[in-house]
């Protein structure tokens, strides 16, 4: 397998250095881009996708670097280059997630919003992966204070601005009062989907989803719910 080549490795003359008349200087090589520049974008995506898998295979206590960069089809000096230790990587990785947030759901109801989130997030709860990964890092998270902070943007405030902007618009068209509790709400929403697939690890029935949403709106005090 080929390793990245060494930073200090020196270049071989260029050709406009070797055909340079004597006594006159050759024109200034082209240099490639010092630091983060020149890392190559594949890669990184690479040892990223790396993690996530050898976070479902093995947890974080038993993940490597080097089996991060075998999974990921490169050299360790490739991993080492981009993050100092698998903990940074891992923290680089999960507050990702919280930047890629699906779009705040806007279907002109309360009732419709909670059940587009509930939705999408149940289908990535019921991801085998997610399935290994969060309970993992939430038992890691207990022991690691950066972890845990990580996993609070990850899981916790993006989802809470997402949830602040459903409230509000919901009070905007007069389906909610105002100064409804944003946090009570997200528990609301969230709390049962998760308890229901990571904890206890069941089914949805089926009609699950819109009987839940249903009870948060009518929880939230929404009119016509």
């Amino acid at each position: 397998m080929a390793k990245d080549p060494a930073p200090s490795e020196a270049a071989s003359p260029t050709t406009a250095e070797r055909l340079a008349p004597p006594g006159r200087p050759a024109p200034s090589p082209r240099r490639a881009p010092a630091g983060a520049a020149v890392l190559r974008e594949e890669k990184t995506a690479a040892i990223r996708a790396a993690v996530f898998a050898e976070l479902a295979a093995v947890g974080f206590g038993r993940m490597s670097i080097e089996g991060i960069a075998r999974r990921a089809g490169v050299g360790k000096t490739a991993v080492y280059r981009r993050w100092r230790s698998k903990l940074h990587l891992v923290l680089d990785v999960v507050t990702a997630l919280a930047a890629e947030g699906m779009p705040v759901p806007d279907t002109g109801t309360l009732r419709g919003d909670v059940r587009m989130l509930l939705e999408v997030a149940s289908r990535a709860l019921r991801h085998p992966m997610a399935a290994q990964i969060i309970p993992d890092l939430l038992a890691e998270a207990a022991r690691s204070p950066e972890i845990a902070e990580a996993l609070r943007s990850a899981l916790h405030d993006s989802q809470e601005s997402m949830t602040r902007a459903m409230v509000g618009r919901a009070v905007s068209r007069g389906e909610l009062p105002e100064g409804i509790d944003v946090r009570l709400a997200l528990d609301l929403i969230t709390g049962p989907l998760y308890w229901r697939v990571v904890v206890l690890r069941g089914d949805l029935p089926k009609g699950y989803l819109d009987e839940l949403a249903a009870a948060v709106a009518t929880a939230l005090g929404a009119r016509g719910a």
